[in-house]
């Protein structure tokens, strides 16, 4: 019996699945337009009704009566051209100090670990957390009449000014020892070969009294006479540069701990001195968060107003710098004087403003650039 064969038909494929439909979501890294709009919208009023409009008028009120009436006000005046000549010495001396002062200090706390570093560290801070009125009045209380050091002031100040002026001398001398000796100790000769403990003192004393002696044989400084400081170009100086010295220092410590030491030592090891790995190696590394603090202390030192105001007298063309100038005029209702010496002082911030810009854009290249894109450069 023969088996019959059974054809069966394979089945017909199944479609496949229809894919699921993903729902889409918003993004979440993009706000909806409604809300960028406002946001932006309001900035833009804010900034135009407090910044903008304010500076436009500023103009306007100055020029308004024509550019001859404008110059007038600026230079005609006496007390006027007074106040920006007494703010064009103040400003420079402050920032010169404080040049010196932040490169000293940020060298110190980003290349050194001593005892006391966070304290120095705090104390830059300090013209921060301290109103600017508080800051003048100090130097009111030292330097004042009634203060600690007034009554040898005015008996006979300048007797003082011999030991200082020495004690710079001291410490000019022991900076170039240190900038020009020879890293490498084959590489001394002479002097260089001396130990540091001995040259030093030795030479600093000699300095010091010859200093001394010379100055006060020669009458450098009057005899039996006041010296001012307060209501006068000094305590202006002293004022300025304490509101304004962190600048500097706060813009060079974070450059410098990033770019660290590597250099700086690779460059000693090879037989450079300390002036050649400080202007060769250094500089180059801080030279753009140098220059914007240079800018953001400068800015702070034209307008400064509370320290100043408290510290000058308010003495018309004597001790009134350019903010003080501007208050007193507007006191007398000098209005086309009062809003053009504030324009000159809007103009340097405008000036400031774009500077400020401009270098932002550098300075993340030199804190945050890689090794490699730094050493191509």
């Amino acid at each position: 019996m023969s088996a019959e064969a059974v054809f069966v038909e394979p089945p017909e494929p199944q479609p496949a699945p229809p894919p699921p439909v993903r729902k889409r979501f918003a993004n979440p890294r993009h706000d909806p337009a409604w809300v960028r709009w406002g946001l932006t919208s309001f900035a833009v009023i804010v900034v135009g009704i407090l910044v903008v409009v304010p500076v436009v008028n500023i103009f306007y009120e100055a020029l308004k009566e024509g550019v001859r009436v404008y110059w007038d006000n600026l230079v005609a005046d006496p007390d006027t051209r007074h106040s920006i000549l007494l703010t064009a010495t103040v400003v420079p001396i402050a920032l010169v100090a404080n040049i010196v002062f932040g490169v000293a200090a940020a060298w110190a706390i980003a290349r050194f670990n001593f005892p006391g570093r966070t304290l120095l560290t705090a104390l830059i801070d300090l013209p921060f957390a301290v109103s600017p009125v508080v800051a003048g009045l100090m130097f009111v209380l030292i330097f004042g009449l009634q203060g600690y050091l007034g009554p040898f002031l005015r008996d006979d100040g300048f007797a003082v000014m011999p030991y200082l002026t020495s004690a710079g001398g001291v410490f000019v001398l022991v900076v170039l020892y240190f900038l020009y000796r020879p890293a490498n100790s084959a590489a001394r000769r002479g002097l260089w070969r001396r130990p540091a403990w001995l040259v030093l003192p030795t030479a600093g004393a000699v300095l010091f009294v010859l200093g001394v002696v010379v100055q006060q044989r020669l009458g450098v400084w009057p005899r039996n006479e006041s010296l001012k400081i307060i209501f006068a170009t000094p305590g202006l100086v002293l004022a300025t540069a304490f509101v304004t010295f962190p600048f500097v220092a706060r813009e060079l410590i974070p450059i410098m701990e990033a770019v660290g030491s590597d250099e700086e030592l690779a460059a000693l090891n090879l037989g450079a001195n300390g002036w050649q790995m400080f202007w060769h190696i250094t500089t180059p590394n801080i030279k753009w968060g140098l220059v914007y603090g240079i800018i953001l202390c400068n800015a702070r030192a034209i307008g400064e107003f509370g320290a100043v105001y408290v510290v000058s007298g308010h003495i018309a063309g004597q001790t009134d710098t350019m903010p003080l100038r501007i208050e007193k005029l507007f006191q007398e209702y000098n209005l086309p004087g009062c809003f053009a010496v504030a324009s000159v002082l809007t103009l340097l911030a405008l000036l400031t403003l774009v500077a400020k810009t401009r270098l932002e854009r550098k300075i993340p290249s030199v804190t945050h650039a890689p090794t490699g894109e730094k050493a191509g450069a």
